[in-house]
């Protein structure tokens, strides 16, 4: 086995004694740790490093596997980071569709939320997940009917029953990917504000019985979002804020949904 902390210190130089397929292998298998150090600071670490340096076919069989993770895997941290690593992929420009299709059916249905565990160390399905999204959004092999798909996704995760309310940003980083995906020109305007709709049911049932912990969650992330739409969105690689085309719209619609959680309190 490789001394993957050795290549850490040595400036993540690739050893030359074994084919580097057999390494990226290893290290695939320890991004399943339960040990956060071997994991987060080793494995993620060393593969976000090498993504670059990867082929196509190499990029593939890595985004393959990470997608099969996502939706298959039993080990919650092997799930959750998963997309952290096709997010890399994806932004070096390698896309399979099959991947976004990984992505869909795995994001919002993934039921475990939490965001640190004291001996797993970072798990934070929801941002994790938001980052890939972010990066689909990005990518411009993603047509317009797959950019509307994930405003959909992202508001199917946010609307998703659960007990956990978000407790490490990450109604900060999936507003920013959703700002992301609402950057792109090709999008109507009636494409860029449709998806908000079962907001609307959603916070009517709030107002009856009071914010459930995924209503919490949604008005906290719609918030964030009207702000990324106000000042616009800050990519890697722009030196200036991008602009979403439809900003006024969707200010207006995000205003709309948002109104219906105000109460006045005493």
């Amino acid at each position: 086995m490789t001394n993957w902390q050795e290549v850490l210190d040595n400036d993540y130089a690739i050893p030359t004694d074994r084919p580097l397929s057999e390494l990226i292998d290893e290290l695939v298998e320890l991004l399943r740790s339960p040990d956060p150090h071997v994991r987060d600071v080793l494995s993620y670490d060393i593969l976000t490093e090498w993504v670059e340096h990867l082929d196509e076919p190499a990029r593939v069989a890595l985004g393959d596997t990470m997608a099969t993770r996502m939706t298959d895997d039993p080990e919650i941290q092997a799930r959750t980071f998963a997309p952290l690593i096709l997010d890399c992929v994806v932004s070096e420009g390698t896309f399979r569709p099959e991947w976004l299709d990984a992505f869909i059916k795995w994001y919002p249905s993934e039921s475990d939320l939490r965001g640190h565990h004291p001996e797993l160390g970072w798990l934070h399905a929801v941002a994790h997940g938001a980052d890939l999204l972010g990066a689909f959004g990005r990518s411009t092999a993603v047509d317009v009917d797959d950019l509307v798909t994930l405003l959909d996704v992202g508001i199917d995760r946010l609307l998703a029953p659960t007990a956990h309310v978000f407790d490490a940003q990450e109604d900060d980083r999936l507003a920013y990917a959703l700002a992301i995906v609402l950057t792109r020109p090709e999008l109507t305007e009636d494409e860029a504000v449709d998806w908000l709709e079962p907001c609307r049911e959603a916070f009517s049932v709030r107002l009856r019985t009071g914010p459930s912990a995924q209503v919490s969650n949604t008005m906290r992330t719609l918030r964030m979002l009207y702000m990324f739409a106000d000042r616009g969105v800050h990519l890697d690689g722009e030196t200036a804020p991008v602009a979403i085309p439809h900003a006024r719209a969707v200010k207006k619609a995000l205003g709309a949904v948002l109104r219906m959680t105000f109460s006045r309190m005493g």
